[in-house]
């Protein structure tokens, strides 16, 4: 059915109304995803005994591509079927460490992509948000 939204199941409940993704026209749209686990904490984000914290764009970029890759996997889709991403840092002085974690995963036969660079995020312990949009493959939600 087109148009179809979903809340997936097992991964972090949108901060909003908004689905996690939505089907329509044979495409898959992902809503905006970080690093936030189903228990509200966030993969890239520790705090030591004195409350100093230490945030890792490279933990936390691997976390935003592994949920939307879940997030995919529950209409049937995959990152092979990725399109078009945009992606959201909160410093461009992590460009680096995003940029080497995003070839663990693409090449440059993967989406393509934009990145900007914004001033927050929903919460202060996020350095990276990715949206993104994926061709359905044949046998998905239709």
């Amino acid at each position: 059915m087109s148009g179809e939204v979903r809340v997936v199941a097992g991964k972090a409940t949108p901060r909003g109304a908004f689905p996690h993704v939505k089907v329509a026209g044979g495409f898959v749209f992902v809503s905006g995803t970080s690093s936030r686990r189903p228990d509200n904490t966030f993969a890239g984000a520790s705090a030591d005994e004195f409350g100093t914290v230490s945030l890792d764009i490279r933990v936390q970029t691997r976390a935003v591509i592994e949920n939307i890759r879940d997030l995919l996997r529950s209409v049937g889709a995959d990152l092979s079927d990725l399109v078009q991403v945009t992606s959201y840092l909160v410093n461009m002085n992590d460009f680096g460490g995003y940029n080497e974690v995003w070839a663990e995963f693409f090449d440059v036969t993967g989406p393509t992509r934009t990145t900007v660079a914004v001033h927050q995020l929903p919460h202060p312990h996020l350095l990276i948000e990715i949206q993104a949009v994926a061709l359905l493959p044949p046998g998905g939600p239709s």
